[in-house]
Parts: structure tokens; C-alpha cells; sequence
């Protein structure tokens, strides 16, 4: 194995994010007598698997040739056929992959039909923890059955996340609002409470001007139904919003909303609050991979609260707010006690600009 090749695989799969869901991002590149051949990586848009692009490239250089992917070649007919059976057909001499597919109805039968072939299988599991981040929410969802869920917020020094007052202005510099707007461009819905929409009256859009498989999917917690029919969420909505309300709310309030073309989704939670697990059960159901929350301080902790929370991306700028009024980053009940506070693990800081910084954390037992 050359390890050059298999990192091209996976910084070819990198460049799928945001173009491929509810597929992974794969990237491929054809060896043959130590130079590329061939490289691929799928987009939904070109429906093509990164292993067929990779082997049109090569053409007749397939044949004896080296195939290193970064994630097992698909076994089952989909919008494509295999990719193991086109690796089959062009003649490839050996397959080098970090790991298998967690797709169950992949799950070793590629590889599995790939040696029954005659062709050397490499797994390179030093470098599976890379290939799985590259895709960490298709491999949660075909783990657990749900979307991964990452909580976001901008926060100052002291944990802050809005004044008791005037919130004009940015808590975070434009680059660390240019990275949000990536980290947008990687999941599949964005999720906020009615609050912050009536506040701010946001557009929660993914502006990062990329190419996307599917239109982001933009949620408001409502349970009121109180979204105003001239915002610029409702007025924009192509398909692309959903309210979730509760049973508690007009019927006439749900008609106005679905006559301007929003969704609207009756989810029933504790104290007429809306149920925000069904909402991500919703998500799973459609086969939405991926959910970000921007939202407020109450909407923050009742997601943490519910359990639904997978990872937290928090911004920090250098500013202290202080005071008893301004909001923290989770509000709501909180824990009484420090023992039952929520746990992180696997703590990652990212540099933002020379004075932000950014904290990236796993949920324990998310």
C-alpha cells in the first residue's frame, strides 16, 4: 500500500461535503505502475460513484491496476450498480480501503465479493477514524437510525449568548460566521426556536454559495404556531421549512402557514412545549443524515435535555458580557447538581482567528 494514494481517496471524499447525502462522500483513485490512472469522487448531482468516474478516467489502465477507495465499494443496485462488480469487470488487481461501509446492506459483502473475484483486499485501519470523521453522519445514521445532531453556538468568554438588552451587532468575527456558514453547507437541516426567528427574523440559508445534494431543510420550534406570515422565513419558504408546533395551536394559524408553502408538523412534548425528538425522528424518517441547531438559550438546553444531542460546536469571541441577565449558552432548568451535569468527551479546539477559537466536543453516550 502506498499511503499517498489512499490519502488522495480521502481528500477526493472530503470535497463531497454537503453534494452527496443521504449517500457518503467517496473519493477513488486508480493506480497502475505507481502513477494515477484515474480519480473520482460522487456528488448526488452526477449520480455516478466515485469508483465508476475513477475507472472511465483509466480506461484500459484499470486492468492490473491498484484501486484505493475511501470507504468499501458498494455490493447492492441503487441509482448505480455496484461499484465492487464494476471493479470486477475492469480488471482491477487489488483494492485498498481503510475500513468497511456500516450500511448494512453493504456491511464486508463488497470486500466479500471483491476476494471471492481473485482480488487482493487491503484494509488500511490506521486510517479508519479519518475515513469515518469524513462521513461521521452517514455512519451514525446507519449505527443508530438518526440523524447526527451537532448543537452550535456563539458565545463570548463567560459563556454568554445574548445581552438583556440590545443584541445589534456580532458576537463573532466574520470569518468565524463565514465557518458557520460551511458548517451549514454540511448538514442536511438547521433547526431554531421561534424566539430567535421573531427576533432576529433570520433566513437561516446556507450561503455558502457551494453546490448541495438537497435543499437545507430549515425547522422552527413553534409550538404556537406564531410564525408571522411576512417573515422572511415564511415568505422564502420553496419546501424548504417546517414548523413544529403543538396540538395546543389554531387550526387557522396551521392553514395560513401551509398556504404560504410551509410544512407543518404537530409534535406534542411536555408542559405544550413541541416534542423535539419527534422532530428528529421525522428527519430519520426522510433519511436526513444531519441536523445543526442555532438556536436560543431555552431551545439549547431542551435539546440537551432531551437526549437528542450528538456533538457541540461552540465560537468563542473575546468579549465577557457578565451580569445575571444576559442569557448562557443552555438555559432553561439546568442540573441542580454538578455530579449530574452533562458530560463531553473527545474535545477539539479549533483556531479561528489569532483571538477566536473554536470547541468542538461529543456528547457522552450520544
Amino acid at each position: 500500500m502506498n499511503r499517498e494514494f489512499l490519502e488522495q481517496a480521502l481528500d477526493l471524499a472530503r470535497q463531497g461535503a454537503g453534494r452527496t447525502s443521504p449517500n457518503p462522500a467517496v473519493g477513488c483513485v486508480i493506480v497502475r505502475d505507481g502513477a494515477v490512472a484515474g480519480a473520482g469522487s460522487h456528488t448526488w448531482a452526477r449520480v455516478k460513484h466515485a469508483e465508476v468516474i475513477a475507472l472511465e478516467q483509466a480506461g484500459d489502465r484499470a486492468r492490473g491496476a491498484e484501486a484505493y477507495v475511501s470507504l468499501e465499494p458498494c455490493s447492492s443496485q441503487g441509482r448505480t450498480g455496484p461499484c465492487a462488480d464494476a471493479l470486477i469487470q475492469a480488471g482491477i488487481a487489488k483494492v485498498i480501503v481503510p475500513g468497511e461501509d456500516p450500511n448494512p446492506q453493504v456491511a464486508g459483502r463488497g470486500l466479500a465479493r471483491l476476494r471471492a473475484a481473485g482480488i487482493d483486499v487491503e484494509v488500511a485501519a490506521e486510517y479508519s477514524a479519518e475515513a469515518e470523521s469524513i462521513n461521521r453522519p452517514y455512519f451514525h445514521f446507519m449505527r443508530t437510525g438518526l440523524p447526527f445532531v451537532t448543537l452550535k453556538a456563539a458565545l463570548t468568554l463567560d459563556g454568554k449568548i445574548a445581552a438583556p438588552e440590545d443584541n445589534s451587532g456580532w458576537i463573532t468575527s466574520e470569518k468565524a460566521r463565514a465557518h458557520v456558514q460551511m458548517m451549514r453547507h454540511q448538514h442536511d437541516a438547521i433547526l431554531t426556536g421561534i424566539n430567535t426567528v421573531i427576533s432576529d427574523d433570520c433566513l437561516l440559508t446556507d450561503r455558502s454559495g457551494l453546490e448541495r445534494s438537497r435543499p437545507l431543510l430549515r425547522i422552527v420550534l413553534d409550538s404556537q404556531l406564531r410564525l408571522p406570515l411576512n417573515s422572511r422565513m415564511a415568505t422564502s419558504a420553496q419546501g424548504d421549512v417546517l414548523v413544529a408546533g403543538s396540538s395546543a395551536a389554531s387550526a387557522e394559524r396551521r392553514s395560513a402557514l401551509e398556504k404560504r408553502g410551509v410544512e407543518v408538523l404537530i409534535a406534542d412534548g411536555p408542559d405544550g412545549r413541541t416534542d423535539i425528538g419527534a422532530v428528529v425522528r421525522l428527519l430519520a424518517a426522510r433519511r436526513y443524515l444531519s441536523l445543526m441547531i442555532e438556536a436560543g438559550s431555552r431551545v439549547n438546553w431542551a435539546a440537551l435535555e432531551a437526549g437528542v444531542v450528538d456533538r457541540v460546536f461552540f465560537y468563542y469571541a473575546p468579549k465577557i458580557l457578565g451580569g445575571t441577565q444576559s442569557l448562557p449558552v443552555a438555559g432553561g432548568r439546568g442540573r441542580g447538581r454538578r455530579v449530574d451535569a452533562i458530560q463531553l468527551r473527545d474535545l477539539a479546539i479549533h483556531v479561528i482567528t489569532p483571538d477566536e477559537f473554536a470547541v468542538e466536543a461529543m456528547v457522552k453516550g450520544g
